[in-house]
């Protein structure tokens, strides 16, 4: 195969042998100058796919007759003609295919139809060969389900992905694929691009599409999206999929102009905020605040006004009133499956801890849901003003680098007491014993800079500028006001021509 010049920061030239270390537009510009066909590059793709998969356990559902027929159909279109890729197996659906949310309980549900999201994925040229793995219900910001066993990060296997999209992070990290799908309802595509090193944008609320079946998801907090190494990458994606579908419940403003544009384009001096404390007053690892400060200075050396600030809202109540948003959500998706499933669901049909949030949820009153959704409403207003001064902010994505797998398990004698509650089936018991607190202060200790946003609907991102002295990626998140990814965009890609991150590949 002839060596052919990649246009992407950090790469010279490459023959397809090494096809992994292209980004999606890379692999699209091979095909359109034939230089390898899109059944070619599956096979290669499916064939990483088959050697690496078995030691990080990022896909738990293959679609490769499938896919095979729609690489070899003909000349293929789109922007992403020809590109293999993974969807998250959660919110997303595929027709004919399974879709398991990570849980036993819908082990047998396979819809008859497909997401728009996954229609719009495949009308970009994306080619789906599989499914990712995700935590039950995506309910934990870590990817150790029960069900499928845990993702195994490819910088150091022992230690986490993230999540909830963490199988889809992992796989992109391993290099199977240069895309895969990812959604964010806490942080859930910002905290495995964290602990993975790779580039991962949260778009506004009401960006992509949620239809056909469902409105909104999570009160508004889940956005859909990709996680890929390149941001160029990212952006076309969106420019392919973004916009209202049929019956959305809101609308928001078009982008001026193709986001890709603005990943190359020349990025006016920004006035950005930056802190490392947590939101909710908890401690913060070293690393993670020597990441931000890396990249304050190296904004600041790109020409933009930095200023140490950050936004007051009240943590403790913001926690406790998404918590009990999440608990009322998990229960409602535990009945809707009971539903759809047409048997009644049982403790023993889900992960203690999932069942113990379904039982605190049916213990939640219409009222205090609403105070929750309220208390977030005004975080957003005070979010709102505090962005009018600044045109972005810059956080640790994190408050700890990837820790070990299993390390926010509950512990023995938690579980056995979860277990015994569930069986009782007392939501009430729960409540009583602090769980709401406890689950409250357990999550945001190790996350308490991402959530506030899916809250508020701005669009953050995680971009992998700093690795720790045990080889581990840290995250730094970027959040821009409301419907401005154009802003992120173009600082992400101000970053990444300053500090190249694709060349850095994980040790498996």
């Amino acid at each position: 195969v002839s060596r052919l010049s990649v246009n992407w920061p950090g790469y010279l030239l490459m023959t397809l042998d090494d096809y992994h270390h292209f980004d999606g537009l890379g692999l699209v510009d091979l095909i359109r100058r034939g230089e390898v066909t899109p059944a070619e590059l599956l096979e290669a793709v499916i064939a990483r796919a088959d050697r690496l998969n078995p030691a990080i356990n990022a896909i738990i559902h293959r679609m490769d007759d499938r896919a095979r027929k729609v690489a070899g159909g003909g000349q293929p279109h789109g922007p992403f003609a020809g590109i293999p890729f993974l969807i998250k197996d959660l919110s997303l659906m595929v027709a004919g295919e399974p879709l398991r949310c990570g849980s036993r309980f819908l082990e047998d549900f396979v819809p008859d139809h497909d997401s728009e999201l996954t229609a719009r994925f495949r009308r970009a040229g994306l080619i789906p060969f599989g499914k990712t793995n995700t935590p039950e219900f995506g309910l934990a910001p870590f990817t150790e389900p029960e069900t499928f066993g845990p993702s195994r990060n490819p910088w150091n296997t022992d230690v986490t992905t993230g999540g909830s999209s963490g199988g889809s992070a992992a796989a992109v990290a391993a290099r199977i694929v240069p895309i895969a799908g990812g959604g964010d309802g806490g942080g859930s595509i910002r905290i495995p691009a964290s602990c993975c090193g790779l580039f991962g944008l949260k778009p506004t609320r009401g960006r992509n599409p949620t239809g056909p079946d469902v409105g909104q998801l999570w009160q508004g907090a889940v956005v859909d999206h990709v996680l890929t190494r390149s941001v160029r990458d990212s952006a076309a994606v969106l420019d392919a999929t973004h916009g209202a579908d049929v019956g959305a419940p809101y609308q928001i403003e078009a982008p001026a102009r193709p986001f890709l544009s603005e990943v190359s384009a020349p990025v006016r001096p920004l006035r950005i905020a930056w802190t490392s404390r947590s939101f909710f007053g908890g401690s913060v690892h070293p690393d993670c605040i020597a990441a931000v400060e890396d990249a304050a200075r190296l904004l600041s050396e790109l020409g933009h006004t930095m200023i140490e600030a950050a936004p007051d809202i009240d943590g403790a109540g913001f926690a406790k009133s998404f918590v009990t948003m999440v608990c009322a959500e998990c229960a409602s998706e535990v009945a809707e499956a009971g539903v759809l499933l047409g048997k009644a669901p049982r403790y023993q049909d889900f992960e203690a801890t999932t069942w113990a949030l379904t039982l605190l949820g049916r213990a939640i009153s219409a009222e205090e849901l609403s105070r929750a959704m309220r208390l977030q409403g005004v975080v957003g207003r005070q979010l709102g003003r505090f962005f009018v001064e600044f045109d972005a902010l810059l956080t640790p994505t994190l408050a700890v680098p990837p820790f070990l797998t299993g390390a926010l398990q509950p512990k023995p004698s938690e579980r056995f007491a979860l277990e015994m509650l569930g069986r009782i089936g007392s939501g009430g018991l729960l409540r009583r014993a602090g769980l709401l607190e406890q689950l409250a202060n357990q999550v945001f200790a190790a996350v308490p800079f991402t959530a506030v946003f899916n809250a508020t609907g701005q669009p953050a991102m995680s971009v992998p500028l700093w690795w720790n002295h045990q080889g581990l990626p840290i995250g730094t998140q970027v959040v821009g006001r409301f419907g401005d990814e154009a802003t992120l965009f173009g600082l992400a890609g101000q970053l990444e021509r300053a500090r190249p991150w694709g060349t850095r590949r994980p040790p498996l």
